[in-house]
């Protein structure tokens, strides 16, 4: 497994930007990556992913808002937040995940979490 440090986040007024990004400790080339958000009562749910061919899946929520991106040489993930609104206020996690062939599951990791509050 990887560890993975996540930062980036803080206080921004509504219609701002934040830029969060998550750092492994090891390879991140053939782990799908994705962020994550959760606020209190809720589940977590699924922001953005972007998979070993970076193809990417954006939630409903955030798209032509959020971009995800990767750079395997720096073993990072990033999340590029704009054009930020109070209901995108929440602890923002980082997944790094390893599949088999079939798809099954070998591997996961989440990082500690990044508060992100978007108020004026």
């Amino acid at each position: 497994q990887v560890q993975l440090v996540e930062s980036g986040g803080g206080l921004v007024q509504p219609g701002g930007s934040l830029k969060l990004s998550c750092v492994a400790s090891g390879s991140i080339i053939e782990r799908a990556m994705g962020w994550y958000r959760q606020t209190p009562g809720k589940e977590r749910e699924l922001v953005a992913a972007i998979l070993s061919d970076g193809s990417t899946d954006i939630a409903d929520s955030v798209k032509g808002r959020f971009t995800i991106s990767r750079d395997n040489a720096k073993n990072t993930m990033y999340l590029q937040m704009n054009s930020l609104k109070p209901e995108d206020t929440a602890v923002y996690y980082c997944n790094a995940a390893r599949y088999s062939s079939d798809y099954t599951l070998l591997e996961e990791s989440w990082g500690q979490g990044t508060q992100v509050t978007v108020s004026s």
